[in-house]
């Protein structure tokens, strides 16, 4: 017991070590579990093995599809029209167009399922709108930086996926972690949080911004009409999924053929020779996120046995006996995790070890998933190092000190929606149970 025990302890410093020198994440993983397995005397061919048994996950096959669908979408205008319709129907009240880039964002993250691409996506249009509409910078680069991950929590959200094929393998005991389930457990947290930003914008926009336009319900239409091929995009995947007709890869496959149809043959925005240049952009993204996931198994393996989530536990047990403190110090971890790990990365290597535990103090898995994903989303733009600032400071030529201080206050608007996601489960499974 005590050579297993020097090996988890080696395979972690090593694990930290590679990673601070920046090897790259897989290689890293990788090794440790090939160390881990070795000390204690398992044959190493072990680790091909679970890589290939991911292989045997069918909805696996709705990463690629999905992502590649998202990509496809981003290379069109229709975000554009997204923008145009939402402005028509909600442009009209105060902080109208506020609200607008919020939906907008969220939507377009959800469909991508990367917040970076919303942010680099999305902000050449909304930033100069946003300031043309009497909205002061700090406001116009706090919102985007902030909303620019919202969407995490919806369908087809990639992450959502991801999630439930990391906690399908580990077969924790808390119920199971279907992907569908996961998708509607997303939805009313993921509503709560635009709710809340939304309800922030109209009370700042009632005061600052200039005078908006009345309700137009011929602009209104036009915008619909404009926007009639992809609106029923999210109706005919769900819908399908939930009627029983499509499977979540099945439903993956339908989108990549209803996206290549519109927008190749109908709008005709994205040409079949750019076809190649995007399916290669878009796997480079899946085939990270595969590779990592491939190995991240086999560690995971390695780890239950040598019950390593069991001793977490029992430490932690040791130490915090409620539950509320527990979540509580979970959300800080996330948070901090956020900050520092892409959300893939902190999926398949943070998952394996928190899922057992939580699932401990009785914590349902899906509920756990929505905290996870939660947490990550606004990780990605907490200061110092989240990754959203990066990028924005980088779209929008600002010191990355100013989008610091623009992001504080719609932080603590999304924490808010956090402590109300993490301490009412019902939120998160009323449409599951």
């Amino acid at each position: 017991m005590a050579r297993e025990e020097a090996a988890v302890i080696l395979a972690g410093l090593l694990l930290l070590a590679a990673a601070l020198a920046g090897t790259p994440l897989f290689a890293v993983i990788a090794a440790a579990a090939l160390l881990g397995f070795h000390a204690a005397g398992v044959d190493l061919s072990v680790v091909p093995m679970e890589i290939y048994r991911i292989t045997e996950t069918p909805v696996l096959l709705a990463i690629p599809l999905f992502t590649f669908a998202g990509y496809v979408a981003s290379e069109s205008r229709a975000s554009r029209r997204l923008v145009a319709l939402t402005d028509a129907l909600l442009g009209w009240m105060p902080g109208g167009l506020a609200v607008v880039a919020l939906v907008a964002c969220a939507f377009f993250t959800a469909l991508t399922g990367a917040s970076g691409v919303t942010i680099i996506a999305l902000g050449a249009l909304l930033y100069p709108a946003l300031r043309q509409a009497g909205y002061d910078d700090r406001f116009s680069l706090g919102l985007l930086t902030s909303s620019g991950s919202l969407g995490l929590l919806f369908p087809p959200s990639i992450a959502l996926i991801l999630y439930g094929i990391v906690a399908q393998q580990l077969d924790a005991g808390g119920g199971t972690v279907a992907i569908g389930d996961l998708f509607l457990a997303g939805l009313l947290p993921g509503l709560l949080m635009v709710a809340l930003l939304s309800a922030a914008c109209v009370w700042w926009g009632r005061r600052r911004t200039a005078p908006v336009a009345a309700f137009s319900a011929r602009a209104a239409w036009t915008a619909l009409r404009a926007a009639a091929w992809e609106l029923p995009l999210p109706v005919v995947v769900l819908g399908g999924i939930y009627s029983g007709y499509f499977a979540i890869s099945e439903a993956a496959a339908v989108s990549v053929l209803y996206v290549l149809v519109v927008e190749v043959l109908v709008y005709r925005e994205v040409r079949p020779r750019d076809l190649p240049r995007i399916m290669r952009e878009s796997m480079v993204l899946v085939g990270g996120v595969l590779v990592i996931l491939g190995v991240s198994l086999a560690s995971t393996n390695y780890l239950i046995d040598a019950q390593v989530p069991a001793r977490l536990f029992a430490f932690i047990q040791a130490h915090i006996q409620s539950r509320l403190t527990f979540l509580l110090l979970l959300n800080l971890f996330l948070l901090v995790l956020g900050m520092l790990l892409d959300i893939f990365s902190a999926l398949v290597i943070v998952v394996p070890l928190v899922l057992p535990v939580a699932v401990g103090y009785g914590i349902d898995p899906l509920h756990l998933g929505i905290i996870f994903l939660a947490n990550m989303q606004i990780g990605y733009c907490t200061p110092p190092v989240g990754i959203n600032l990066f990028i924005a400071s980088y779209r929008f030529k600002k010191p990355v000190t100013e989008l610091y201080l623009a992001s504080l206050p719609f932080l603590a608007i999304l924490l808010l929606a956090v402590l109300v996601i993490t301490y009412w489960p019902a939120l998160s499974l009323v449409l599951v149970r």
